[in-house]
């Protein structure tokens, strides 16, 4: 494993490292078996935040008896209430059971009303306070939006900055990457595989570290993806005959799917709308027609229960039409 630095930090993050979402899906002795595996190959960044369930805990549990200065714990906070925190950091200490957090990031600021009220509520200047409290030692924010993210920099002195970048999604190449590089910020590529959406996993990752960034975040939950992601890691950049053949998925894939990053959730009709949207892009793109709709059909609510509430629509940071696509659902499967 390749290490490089994390912006103007003191921190040498792996150039691949652990993204917390999927581990929610398996059990407690399954994540802590993937976790020490990745652990023994080098990986030494790992990412959560309150919002992952149960991500954190299971992250503290296999981390407790691995050596606590070879890793790098980052994990984030949607609160901008200077009190309750306050209190998401102290709970996501017990949950890591570490005494101090390596990187807090402010979780999900991907709208100017979201940035404006991380000022208006001190919201930073509690994190400073935890920070000299010892209770946290970098500062950053995540965002689903570049020209949020490079407001957010030219107003605050981050350390980090989180933001979706892959194949398909290259805006923050043209200015977000340059500024954050200029000014010593340390970058965190999260959805580098478009959520799962890319088939060309290694192909994709490999495209990333051709840039300057400090490191890819894909999520892991098995054996199979960890090895994906370590093949990545070892390999040269890509050759013409590569860029081409993941030049042509990007074109299939367009711009109208879901990349999995599950902030739909929960859905007050009990619909796994990941699921639901996942397998419409299996029947669309993959022509898996039997396959999907059984799959489909394997789940107790579907996309029929929709109650047109749009909660979804307000959470994706994709700005997706979620109601049109579950419909699209319930017309093909049902």
């Amino acid at each position: 494993m390749k290490y490089r630095n994390l912006g103007k930090t003191n921190l040498k993050v792996s150039e691949i490292g652990f993204g917390g979402i999927p581990i929610q899906r398996v059990s407690f002795p399954v994540a802590k078996s993937i976790i020490h595996q990745l652990f023994e190959k080098g990986i030494n960044l790992w990412d959560t935040a309150r919002a992952y369930s149960d991500s954190e805990e299971k992250i503290g549990e296999a981390l407790s008896d691995l050596p606590r200065e070879q890793i790098i714990l980052a994990t984030k906070s949607r609160e901008r209430e200077i009190t309750k925190l306050k209190e998401e950091i102290d709970l996501s200490l017990k949950k890591l059971q570490t005494e101090y957090i390596d990187l807090y990031q402010l979780h999900n600021v991907s709208n100017f009303k979201e940035l404006d009220s991380v000022f208006y509520n001190n919201t930073i200047e509690a994190l400073k306070k935890a920070q000299q409290e010892g209770k946290i030692r970098y500062i950053g924010l995540s965002s689903h939006n570049s020209e949020i993210a490079i407001e957010a920099l030219n107003r605050e002195n981050f350390d980090t900055v989180q933001f979706p970048f892959n194949p398909l999604e290259v805006e923050a190449a043209a200015e977000l990457l340059p500024l954050a590089q200029k000014m010593g910020v340390g970058t965190i590529i999260m959805k580098p595989l478009c959520g799962g959406a890319l088939e060309n996993k290694e192909l994709a990752l490999r495209y990333l570290l051709d840039y300057q960034i400090s490191t890819i975040i894909p999520g892991i939950q098995s054996e199979e993806e960890l090895t994906q992601n370590l093949k990545a890691a070892n390999r040269a950049p890509l050759t013409e005959e590569e860029k081409f053949k993941l030049d042509e998925e990007v074109k299939e894939l367009g711009n109208q799917f879901c990349r999995r990053c599950e902030y739909c959730r929960p859905c007050p009709a009990g619909i796994n709308i990941t699921f639901c949207l996942l397998m419409l892009g299996y029947y669309k793109r993959y022509g898996l027609h039997e396959w999907a709709n059984e799959r489909y059909h394997s789940q107790d609510t579907k996309a029929s229960a929709c109650q047109d509430c749009g909660e979804c629509e307000d959470k994706c940071p994709y700005n997706l039409p979620v109601r049109e696509m579950l419909n699209e659902c319930r017309e093909i499967f049902e």
